[in-house]
């Protein structure tokens, strides 16, 4: 087991809370002090005598507080072999005694960025002292416990409370692989804001909060979620979100932040949405957006960008739905919507601000820029000689929005804030409209009068020829081809308006 009786101690933190229990237990305990500046201050007022590191270094602390603990007198009492003759003389001939503890917490560094700090300031929050003891007692975890986060102060409690002051090797090399937890994490931070100028192509990233989920994508996969998912949301009700759960929430809260001014509703299947609509209340909204398919909608996940409120909610009850997420409920129809213990109900209290995203492929990851360009009246270009109506307009916008968060090849037919019917995931775009004017017909919509948009440009003019069939009238998309002209000479010869955007939303 190597137990090590703790005796000695340097603590230098910045935040104090939750020290207190500790310190008084070491104390009582005979365990002596090594501290500096405000900590130093904290120990003594709590009636404990401290020896001031500056004692140890015959050096104050100088250059501003950059240099204080860097100094052999410190780090030998950390780093020095008990087990190694040579070390042990030598310790013996300087005059360095050993710290077998070491509680230290980090500048805040992450915190001052946040808050949109000077530069001076967040210059002088990069911890250099600190982080060298906590590197320098994780890699003597053999003979020293490193408490590197405040976090861990209860469980250095129940630990010193439980071995009478001792920790086992086993102990300490845990505490040490969550102290290089720490410094990595830290550096990253720090890498990151130095690299917003340089831009160094270099991928760095860092999550300590992990959550273990029951599996992955598949019962026979293995599956963990990082990231700060009580941030983003609250869970009021139902059983533990799944992979799949966690796939489909991000993609309806991607879509259902599209709509800024108006009201929207959402229904997501295996990530596409099947059912869209905007409308004067979320229950208009639910149920223009059900009625593209209420087959789908059957374990779907479902969101809106509005408060739910027990007239939408008694109609959303009769549905089997796996998840809702809204930005607040009214407690009528939380009640109400709680009678299902197993169905998860999220209210999302901040935006996404992520504006970068990533993908593991072959033995590696790829980065990109999020696509948070979403299509707007000034960006429409139009081609042909009907242009189109300021209705026709407000639909085409809002099927290149559906468009955007649909998987590639995809057409989306639309009318009125409504989704018609989406053709997604196909290898032919031909197949991608051909899929969704069936689908319409299927749930009893007429397309005279709807509106295409396309995810990319349209190669050949069958696309339009189709569509024209079926009584679309008016197409948005990127443009691009070299025979765009086939398809605009299409349209001016049977009266449909057609605009490009100029910008691609592709969606693999």
């Amino acid at each position: 087991m190597l137990s090590k009786k703790i005796t000695r101690a340097l603590i230098s933190v910045f935040y104090k809370d939750g020290l207190e229990p500790i310190i008084h237990w070491l104390a009582k305990h005979g365990v002596e002090f090594v501290s500096t500046g405000g900590t130093q201050e904290f120990i003594e007022k709590l009636g404990y005598p401290v020896v001031p590191v500056e004692k140890l270094t015959g050096y104050p602390s100088i250059f501003g507080g950059r240099v204080k603990t860097l100094h052999p007198a410190v780090f030998g009492g950390i780093l020095f072999r008990r087990d190694d003759n040579g070390d042990v003389q030598q310790a013996a001939d300087f005059k360095i005694a050993p710290i077998d503890l070491v509680i230290v917490n980090l500048y805040p560094f992450e915190e001052t960025v946040a808050k949109g700090g000077r530069e001076s300031d967040i210059i002088e929050k990069i911890d250099i002292g600190g982080i060298s003891l906590i590197r320098g007692a994780a890699k003597n975890f053999q003979d020293v416990l490193i408490i590197s986060e405040r976090t861990q102060y209860p469980e250095l409690l129940e630990l010193l409370q439980s071995k009478n002051g001792s920790s086992d090797l086993e102990d300490r090399k845990r505490f040490a692989a969550k102290a290089f937890d720490t410094t990595s994490h830290y550096d990253t931070a720090i890498f990151h804001y130095f690299n917003q100028e340089q831009q160094l192509p270099s991928f760095k990233s860092s999550f300590q909060q992990g959550k273990v989920l029951r599996y992955g994508e598949n019962p026979h996969q293995q599956g963990i979620y990082f990231g700060n998912l009580e941030a983003l949301f609250d869970q009021l009700n139902g059983k533990e979100l799944s992979y799949n759960n966690l796939v489909d929430v991000d993609a309806a809260v991607n879509l259902v932040r599209e709509f800024t001014n108006e009201t929207a509703f959402v229904i997501i299947k295996h990530t596409n949405a099947c059912g869209v609509a905007t409308g004067a209340d979320v229950k208009t909204a639910y149920l223009k957006a059900f009625q593209a398919d209420t087959i789908s909608a059957f374990g779907g996940v479902l969101a809106t960008n509005q408060k739910m409120d027990l007239a939408a909610a008694e109609e959303i009850n009769k549905l089997f739905f796996e998840i809702l997420i809204a930005p607040d409920y009214e407690p009528a129809a939380l009640e109400l919507l709680k009678s299902k213990k197993n169905r998860i109900l999220l209210k999302q209290k901040q935006s996404l601000t992520a504006t970068r995203q990533y993908k593991s492929l072959l033995n590696g990851i790829i980065e990109q820029d999020l696509d948070l360009k979403t299509d707007s009246p000034a960006d429409l270009k139009p081609v042909t000689t009907r242009v189109p109506t300021a209705d026709q307009v407000a639909a085409l916008l809002f099927a290149s929005k559906i468009c955007k968060h649909t998987k590639s090849n995809t057409i989306v037919l639309a009318m009125n804030g409504q989704l018609l019917a989406s053709g997604v995931g196909q290898t032919s775009r031909v197949d991608a409209l051909k899929q969704a004017i069936e689908k319409a017909g299927a749930f009893g919509f007429s397309l005279k009068g709807a509106v295409m948009a396309s995810d990319a440009f349209f190669p050949f003019p069958d696309c339009v020829e189709i569509a024209h069939e079926h009584g679309i009238e008016a197409v948005i998309q990127p443009g691009g081809s070299i025979k765009d002209q086939d398809s605009i000479d299409f349209c001016n010869r049977h009266n449909m308006a057609m605009v490009f955007t100029g910008i691609r939303h592709f969606k693999h």
